[in-house]
C-alpha cells in the first residue's frame, strides 16, 4: 500500500455510523413524544369544551342547583365524553361549588373544571 494513500479506517466508519444511528434514534423518539402530546392535548381540549358547555348551561338556567351528582355525555371532535356534575354545598348557603368531571370513552378521567354558582 502506498504511504501517501489517505482514507478512513473501518473503525472510524463504524464510529461515525453509531453516532448517526444514535442521533436518528433520538429524533424518532422526540417525534413520537410530540405526536403523543398532540393527541393528549386534543383530548384534553375537547374535554374542556364539554365541561365549559355544561357549566355555562348551568349558569344560564338561572336556577340554584341542589347538592348531588348527575351524569351527562358530550360529543366533541368525533369523540364521546362521559361527564359528571358534582354539586356541593359551601359554607355560605347562597353559593354552590360545582365540579364538571370529564372522562373519555375508555373511562380515563381527562379533566375536572370547577365553578361557583350563586343564588339568583
Amino acid at each position: 500500500m502506498n504511504a501517501t494513500a489517505r482514507g478512513f479506517t473501518l473503525i472510524e466508519v463504524m464510529v461515525a455510523l453509531v453516532i448517526v444511528a444514535v442521533a436518528l434514534a433520538a429524533g424518532v423518539k422526540a417525534a413520537g413524544a410530540l405526536t403523543d402530546n398532540a393527541v393528549r392535548l386534543r383530548a384534553v381540549g375537547a374535554a374542556q369544551w364539554c365541561a365549559e358547555n355544561q357549566l355555562t348551561e348551568l349558569h344560564l338556567t338561572h336556577q340554584f342547583p341542589g347538592a348531588g351528582e348527575s351524569t351527562f355525555s358530550c360529543d366533541q371532535l368525533g369523540e364521546t365524553y362521559q361527564g359528571r356534575l358534582v354539586v356541593r354545598a359551601t359554607p355560605n348557603p347562597n353559593f354552590r361549588a360545582v365540579d364538571a368531571v370529564i372522562a373519555d370513552a375508555d373511562g380515563q378521567q381527562r379533566l375536572t373544571l370547577s365553578t361557583i354558582i350563586g343564588r339568583y
